[in-house]
Order: C-alpha cells, then sequence, then structure tokens
C-alpha cells in the first residue's frame, strides 16, 4: 500500500540566500501541551477539563495528523463555526538538515471534548513557503517570537504574542519525540508543529487568521495568513 505523500513548494533561505524546491512530506506530527512552565500548564488542564476537553494522556504528546493536510494555500474550509486558528513554529525536515518554518495548528474547538486527536485531524494545518535553516538561528532560539492577529468584526486584532521560549526547545522536543517514535524521531520528508501559545481574549473563530515568527537578532520574520470559509452543517 502507497504511504501518502504532500509536495509543496517551498522558499529555504540561510544566511547565504534563498532557494525554491519542491519538498515531498511523508508525515506531519502536531505536538501539544509544550509549554516550558509545568506548573502552569497543569493548570491550563484543569481549566480545559472543567469545560468538558479531556486531559492529555501525557506531556508533550505527539499527534499524527494526516500529511494530506499539510497546505500553503491562502483560504481554508471548514465546517460550522467551532474552529480556531493557533500559531506555532514548525520544525521540517529535509535533505538531511532541519529547517523553521511558521503554521497554524487550526482546530475544531467542538470536537475537542470529544477528543483532540479528532479535533485535530478534521482541520487543515496552513502554513508559510519560507523557511530558515534552523543553524542560522540555534544560537539565539529563545530570542524569536510568535505573534498571530485575527480579523474579527472587521478588525486586525492581535490573538496570540510572546516568546518561543514559553515552549520547549526543539532539540527537547524533537528527542522526546524519537523516544516514542517507531521510526526513530523526526526523519527526511517530515513536519513537525510544536505548540502555542494563550489566546489573548480567549480561545474563538474569525474569518481571517495571520501568523508570524519574528528574528529580532537576523532582523528578519515569515508569516502566513489565511482566509476561513465556514461550511453550513445540515445534520
Amino acid at each position: 500500500m502507497n504511504s501518502p505523500e504532500q509536495k509543496l513548494r517551498l522558499n529555504l533561505a540561510d544566511k547565504s540566500g534563498s532557494r525554491q524546491t519542491d519538498v515531498t512530506f511523508h508525515r506531519l506530527i502536531v505536538a501539544g501541551w509544550t509549554g516550558r512552565d509545568v506548573a502552569a500548564m497543569e493548570a491550563h488542564i484543569r481549566e480545559l477539563e472543567e469545560v468538558g476537553i479531556p486531559r492529555p494522556a501525557r506531556t508533550p504528546i505527539f499527534y499524527r495528523n494526516s500529511v494530506l493536510h499539510l497546505t500553503t494555500a491562502d483560504v481554508i474550509e471548514v465546517t460550522g463555526d467551532n474552529t480556531s486558528g493557533e500559531a506555532e513554529f514548525i520544525i521540517a525536515h529535509i535533505d538531511g538538515e532541519k529547517w523553521v518554518g511558521i503554521g497554524s495548528d487550526h482546530t475544531d474547538r467542538e470536537l475537542e471534548k470529544q477528543g483532540i486527536t479528532i479535533a485535530k485531524q478534521i482541520c487543515d494545518k496552513p502554513m508559510g513557503s519560507d523557511f530558515w535553516r534552523y543553524a542560522d538561528v540555534a544560537g539565539h532560539w529563545d530570542e524569536l517570537q510568535l505573534r498571530a492577529t485575527i480579523t474579527e468584526d472587521g478588525k486586525e486584532v492581535v490573538y496570540q504574542e510572546g516568546p518561543v521560549s514559553k515552549m520547549r526547545a526543539p532539540e527537547e522536543l524533537l528527542a522526546m519525540f524519537g523516544k516514542e517514535d517507531a521510526g526513530g524521531g523526526l526523519r527526511d520528508g517530515d513536519a513537525m508543529m510544536c505548540g502555542t501559545l494563550a489566546a489573548i481574549g480567549g480561545i474563538r473563530p474569525a474569518s481571517r487568521f495571520s501568523c508570524e515568527l519574528i528574528d529580532p537578532v537576523l532582523n528578519r520574520s515569515i508569516s502566513h495568513a489565511y482566509d476561513i470559509v465556514e461550511l453550513p452543517v445540515e445534520g
């Protein structure tokens, strides 16, 4: 049986320049509950339990998602009005090296009450086409910033903002994933979404979501924005 794959055209940038290339992805992993502050994360888990969202089996936890959901499109279709985006940095393994990108773990919030795996599987996972060589940012990783905005009531508002240091570092996440992955961890053709920040003003749907990864040391950023089209629920 053939394994699914998703081919996307990416722009790979390092300190010497950039190049466009077609990358074939074979696996998409969504890392959840990756916060460095374990006490704060536990408090949030208890809050979610009170509204019917089950406790994760472990933290961090690595959800497998259909690689066919990975997309660089600027619009996605969802069912109903219970979905929302999450800005996340992405680690992709391409041609024997790690690369860093930005994307959104778009999730169905109503389905989360039935199971987080199902809720994440049901939605496309938009990401930007620009990636940085991880080695170029590894030395100042904790200086990087995540930012997301949403469009609601016709206005753009800040939805998430803060340092990537609120999540576990990539090397730590990859090591933890490698210990439980039957394939030995992240390999060529794999992409991992690595966790997100709290939503300012609470988790909520929007008509447009924009996410950005900012490198203040090298004075650059990568971003992606997409519109959300709600399909009707007919029963």
